[in-house]
């Protein structure tokens, strides 16, 4: 095992990386093939990680194996450099399943031998620049800069996309010139300040009414019953499919006297995990609900399952509810009603609605005919064996007791109580036997006069159930209606699959930045009201979504665009001395620089500055417009100008320092770009994120048949140990968000110390459909 993580580390692949792909038999087996066949090409050259990196994706996504030593031949001989000529010849194969390719034809489309030269990128740009220069100049910074680099990556299909998008920038600002005060004042916003929470929806299709028209209004104003043509409380038979009978309105008569005709909702999640972003979905419209009609909502813990239940559960799932702006009308769990909901399942025996039944596992699967053998045994008799289950006369899974009815699906008399000898997280070891789903769901709502339960899609299949058992006990029915879900491209929020990435240490817990947990989106630095302003977009859709996670970014930048104070900070410093300084000062930085009346902060500036490495180039390049040795560079928020009289090399030749001069910028013709620096910083740790699976759909079997834990991005996180920050965030707290300057958002971690502070990147400054 040591050698195979030794010959995967080799390729590039971090240890843990390497050890998981190890668990991965068909995997691994297939990656040492192609490792293999490349070393054969090389001979005693080892492989660097570029091709490492591109070898190990290609191997996680090549379904054609005949083709292995095909593509790694290509990879190896820097015939396929990058992960966009990877994906098109992957796209090729598939497309052309013939034994013999036509060579040619298969290099033509994917790039082989495409050589894009800076002056081929300045040519092009220059010419989509002057295609559009006159809704440049009308429209100025307001323009939607997208078609640009659109039109842009379509001319230039194999350039680096880096140097288009720096092309284009510094094109449009010499074209322009800098942004003035007009271009920097922001489009008058629509009042929000009646709303509760601020959450917009472009247009929402609402299950049972078809498409509504709901441009520009408040989620609150389209929550609003009438919007929803949801029956008003105590009018629950008006419901399409409500079961009346005799006693009917007597109930709802009763229940509007206990109620005083109050909506009352409830968001009912199982302790047994951390709360995701399809959650917040649920929890922005069984909360909303009741908000935007003057109601309640309970948070209600169904807490059957004492195996897989814990604390620290119940706390982060009221913490994440409340973090999202809302607070319950009530706390309560489904094992207060543990007595209750056991004498109701007595008088439903005693009514000849349930049975006591000894079909065992695969018997009792998807409850499907023929019937129970022992589904007409004498009441009697099943009155007297339930209370020897209650009473721990029988092993586990001997017997449930079943309900007589058959779902909408035709699966046939559900279980009702079956054993557990599993003490219980706030009963201890009172019950031996808990109740499932499909009894308590309803029988909770019915004991709390909830008067819409509000449920996802896939629990229209319980609908008959959750009727017939209220019916079946003559109790108060409430209603169900169901919403589709929310879900998202590139992750997996089943509780089990998390629980497999935190246990082989893929991820480090539930609130992993990595993942889509709301733990996790809070400690990446996603603010609450972005998540509720994306599931107010999204809307509540009768159908299953599926929406990008570059959309949920988007309401993060806006969020943070406004709340986010600028910084300054260095990932990758290189250190710049300004011989002529006269003497140290302090610089005066807004917070807010398109709105200075925000407030500002005052760092250090002295004679020993740090710049990114990025920012300099030895050797001038057509297009580069930051420092070089012949071209100076601004410094923002200083005043200065600097330029460099001296390059400074380590022993193995790397620059590792220069030695500049500065001039105010009033006195020197304006520079061509102005730079990011700090002086006397704090060194910290910065937290890179990127998508953690590789393919839209890693649960997919069509699109990754070795499984989702072979599909995980070996890029996902990367750690700068020694990054710099201006001294304006040393008293930030935990969960504190910040813009730096130039690089992204980003949020102070809880493994943050009074010796070193640790940032997570949230989002980059504009979209980037590769990080996430």
């Amino acid at each position: 095992m040591a050698d195979a993580v030794s010959i995967f580390m080799s390729i590039g692949l971090s240890e843990q990386k390497a050890k998981e792909t190890l668990k991965n038999e068909a995997l691994s087996s297939t990656l040492k093939k192609a490792i293999d066949q490349a070393q054969g090409l090389l001979g005693s050259a080892s492989i660097d990680k570029t091709a490492g990196t591109l070898l190990y994706n290609m191997v996680t996504r090549l379904k054609d194996l005949n083709r292995l030593s095909f593509l790694t031949e290509y990879i190896i001989t820097r015939k396929i450099t990058s992960e966009l000529q990877l994906s098109a010849a992957l796209d090729f194969i598939k497309s052309h399943p013939q034994k013999n390719l036509d060579r040619l034809e298969f290099e033509a489309a994917c790039g082989v031998g495409v050589m894009v030269t800076p002056e081929q990128i300045e040519d092009a740009v220059e010419l989509i620049i002057r295609k559009h220069k006159d809704q440049l100049l009308a429209e100025r910074y307001r323009f939607n800069m997208g078609i640009l680099m659109g039109e842009a990556r379509t001319a230039l299909k194999w350039a680096d996309g880096k140097m288009v998008k720096n092309e284009v920038d510094m094109q449009v600002l010499h074209f322009l010139g800098p942004k003035t005060e007009a271009d920097l004042e922001k489009k008058p916003k629509r009042d929000r300040s009646n709303l509760e929470p601020k959450l917009f929806l472009h247009k929402i299709y609402f299950l049972f009414v078809g498409e509504a028209n709901t441009e520009g209004k408040s989620l609150m104003e389209q929550l609003r019953g009438e919007a929803l043509k949801f029956h008003k409380p105590g009018e629950n038979y008006k419901t399409e499919g409500y079961v009346v009978t005799s006693n009917t309105m007597n109930l709802l008569k009763k229940h509007l006297e206990e109620t005083g005709g109050q909506v009352r909702s409830r968001f009912p999640p199982e302790p047994n995990g951390i709360l995701h972003i399809g959650h917040a979905k649920a929890i922005n419209f069984n909360f909303g609900f009741a908000k935007a009609n003057n109601g309640i909502c309970f948070l209600r813990y169904d807490d059957t399952n004492p195996e897989k239940e814990e604390e620290k559960y119940f706390t982060a799932i009221k913490e994440m509810v409340e973090w999202l702006g809302y607070k319950p009308y009530a706390v309560t769990h489904a094992s207060d009603h543990f007595q209750l909901l056991y004498d109701l399942a007595v008088d439903l025996i005693r009514r000849g609605h349930a049975y006591v039944c000894h079909q065992r596992g695969e018997e009792l699967k998807g409850h499907n005919v023929p019937p129970s053998p022992w589904r007409e045994r004498p009441v009697e008799e099943s009155l007297l064996l339930f209370d020897r289950m209650r009473k721990g006369m029988f092993a586990e899974g001997e017997v449930t007791l079943r309900m007589k009815m058959v779902m909408e699906d035709g699966k046939m008399d559900p279980v009702a109580y079956r054993i557990k000898y599993t003490p219980h997280h706030r009963t201890g070891d009172t019950w031996c036997i808990y109740p499932t789903y499909d009894y308590t769901h309803c029988l909770c709502d019915s004991i709390e006069n909830i008067t819409h339960s509000l449920c996802t899609k896939e629990f229209q299949s319980r609908r008959s159930s959750y009727f017939w058992l209220c019916n079946a006990l003559d109790l108060y029915c409430p209603v169900q209606w169901e919403y589709g879900r929310l879900n998202l491209t590139y992750t997996v929020v089943s509780k089990r699959k998390i629980i497999k990435l935190v246990e082989t240490g893929i991820v480090r817990d539930w609130d992993d930045p990595r993942l889509f947990t709301l733990t996790a989106l809070r400690r990446r630095g996603f603010p609450s009201q972005a998540i509720n302003n994306f599931c107010a977009r999204v809307g509540v859709t009768v159908a299953q979504t599926t929406m990008e996670p570059h959309l949920l970014e988007a309401c993060v930048r806006e969020a943070l665009n406004d709340t986010a104070p600028r910084a300054m900070a260095i990932l990758e410093p290189l250190k710049v001395t300004i011989t002529n300084l006269p003497t140290n000062k302090e610089v005066r930085v807004p917070d807010f620089p398109a709105n200075e009346a925000k407030g500002s902060h005052v760092v250090p500036f002295s004679k020993t500055i740090f710049i990114e490495q990025s920012d300099f180039r030895e050797v001038m390049e057509k297009g580069y417009k930051r420092l070089t040795s012949d071209q100076p560079v601004g410094l923002r928020h200083a005043g200065y100008v600097i330029s460099v009289q001296r390059v400074i090399k380590d022993g193995c030749g790397k620059v590792c320092e220069l030695e500049v001069t500065c001039a105010s910028s009033d006195s020197v013709e304006k520079p061509k770009a102005f730079i990011h620096w700090v002086s006397d910083p704090l060194r910290c740790e910065v937290r890179m994120y990127e998508r953690l699976f590789l393919h839209k759909n890693p649960e997919d079997p069509a699109e990754v048949p070795a499984g989702f834990l072979s599909d995980i991005n070996p890029n996902s996180l990367t750690v700068i140990e020694s990054a710099l920050v201006d001294r304006s965030v040393g008293k930030a707290k935990v969960f504190e968000k910040f813009q730096f300057e130039r690089v992204g958002y980003f949020s102070l971690d809880p493994d943050s110390t009074s010796e070193k502070l640790v940032f997570n990147r949230t989002v980059t400054l504009k979209e980037d459909p590769g990080k996430m």
